[in-house]
This record gives C-alpha cells, structure tokens and sequence, in this order.
C-alpha cells in the first residue's frame, strides 16, 4: 500500500520512530504540505496520514486509490466527513491521547497567573531584593486558588482531568457540558451560571457551531471583574478582539491560550503582546511522552483497519 504523510514535521523533530508505520506498506513523508499541493501528492495514495492538512471534496476527487485517512489529532475539523461518507474513505482519529499533557500546561498558565513567578523572577533578576529594606518583597499582587472556582466548558476527558487538578488544589469546580455529565467533585450546572461565578473560566469544548466565539463582549460581561481566562480548546472558540479589550480595561485579569484563530501567530493577532496574556504556540500535545502515545494510537488505528478491525472511524 501506498501511505502519504502530509505533515510531518508537525508531529515529530526527528524525534520519534516511524517504523511501525512503514510495516504496512511504502511511505512518503511530507514535512509539510501547502493546499495548493494537496491533491498532486495523494492522488495516487491508498492511505493519507496526516495532522492539519485540510482534505476536503476538491483535492480529494481524484485520489481514487484511497480508502483511510488517519489523524495524528483528536480534532478531525479539517476534514470534510460528509464527502469521505459518501466515498466510503474511513476517518480514524486518536481520542484521549493528550488529556493528561493539555490538563498540566492549563495549570501552567493558572500558576503563573495566579503566582507571578516569572515577574517575580525579573524583579528579583533586576536587584530589587537586593535593595529591599524588609525580607519579604512582594509588590505584585498574587492569590491563592484554594476556595476559587474554577469553571469548566466543556467536560471531557481534558475537562475531566482539570478538573481533577483543581480539586487537589481545594479549588470549587463547576462545568458546563452539552449533554449533562456527572463527575466527582464537580457541580454540573448552565453556561450563565459557569460564565458568572467563575474565578478562573477553562475552555476544553471542540469547534462546532455552538462554540465559535462562544466567549465575545456579551459572554465576557457576564463573567466576574478580574477573571482569568484560560483556553487549550480552539482558537475560534474566543473572539480576540474582545478579549484583548477585556485585557486592556481590566474586565479579565489575565489570560492563558495555547491556541489563536490563526496558526501560526498573525502579527496583528489582538492578543499579541499584552503584558497580562501569556500565549504559547500550541504546545500542549507537544512533549515527547504525548506524541509518543499518539504515534502508537495511529498505528494501532492503521492495524485494525488492515485488519478489519476498525476502531476510531469518525466518517462511519
């Protein structure tokens, strides 16, 4: 079989092995693979690996080989399921692969929003504590997340997770979810009410049409004065103007987003140099340990198929 991987540089910096992959027939790799060169490099593949290449009825039409399309991803929005339906493509993603890494950047950021170490490590770095009259400096406000609330959209197995942290930290969890969900130690309740008393407001929602620029000017003047924002879900999920304003005048106190509406960065991207947002370039699948795990979730996806075993089909 012929395999085609669109963009592999997206998953790996010549750091892990492909050899499981190269057993199930010859492989080409692509570091990455603009649109307009999509169609010429699959037309003739059985099967399409790939992360973010947007595959959809036009560059797909003349690969009459394929038959699979497997995602080093969860989100599979960059793919068009209704014209693999009607081709019978099958569409296998790699759910849950990333929960414990995306779970650990969300308190990254909620630490350093809330603990300001690295604005304390730049005083300290500039010789103010070596001036300071008292032996404790701390002119930079910080707070403890004990007895917050931590609010949750979305209630996955990342939401889940996070919300297992939160409660190891003595944070209140609420969350909102479509359909209703019960987990431990957590209040599932409406969006107003999560949006409301959030102290901390979490987005792990997928991008669907409920969910885009699900937090603008309206969602964000219910939330609390001075609340921390924090979104690992989908850039499109946030409407950046609006958070930037919310930024600059105080509304929200700060910010942690691993995910933009445009990747890479836009360099008018609203949030872009905010002193209060702290934006890193979607990371949080990123450690070796996590793409490991991903890598074996593709081939084992790429084995039941040859097997006819099936599992993770999102175009059934």
């Amino acid at each position: 079989m012929k395999i085609v991987i669109t963009d592999i540089d997206t998953v790996t910096q010549n750091d892990l092995s492909f050899k499981g992959i190269e057993a199930f027939g010859e492989v080409t790799r692509y570091g990455i693979t603009e649109e307009k060169d999509v169609e010429e490099r699959i037309k003739e593949a059985d099967i399409v690996l790939c992360n973010k290449t947007p595959l959809n009825r036009d560059n797909l039409q003349n690969a009459k080989k394929l038959k699979y399309i497997g995602l080093f991803a969860t989100g599979f929005n960059n793919i068009d399921i209704p014209y693999c339906k009607e081709r019978g493509i099958v569409v296998c993603n790699a759910p849950n692969y990333s929960t414990e890494a995306v779970a650990q950047l969300v308190f990254a950021f909620i630490l350093e929003l809330s603990n300001k170490v690295y604005a304390y490590k730049n005083l300290t770095d500039k010789g103010d504590w070596i001036k300071s009259r008292t032996f404790s400096l701390f002119p930079i406000p910080i707070m403890e997340l004990k007895g917050k609330t931590l609010g949750i959209i979305g209630l996955g197995s990342i939401g889940q997770k996070t919300a297992e942290i939160g409660n190891a930290f003595g944070m209140n969890v609420i969350a909102y979810n479509r359909s209703e969900k019960r987990v431990k130690n957590v209040i599932f309740t409406d969006l107003e009410t999560v949006l409301k008393e959030s102290d901390i407001l979490s987005l792990h929602c997928p991008l669907n049409k409920d969910s885009e620029n699900l937090i603008n000017k309206n969602t964000i003047a219910i939330m609390k004065d001075g609340a921390i924002l924090i979104n690992t879900s989908r850039g499109l999920v946030v409407n950046e103007k609006d958070a930037a304003e919310a930024l600059r005048n105080g509304k929200l106190a700060g910010m942690g987003t691993d995910v933009l509406q445009k990747e890479p960065m836009s360099p008018d991207c609203p949030l872009y140099g905010l002193e209060n947002c702290i934006i890193t370039p979607h990371i949080a699948w990123a450690a070796r340990e996590t793409r490991e795990r991903l890598l074996k979730i593709v081939e084992d996806n790429l084995r039941g198929f040859a097997e006819g075993n099936v599992r993770n089909n999102v175009a059934f």
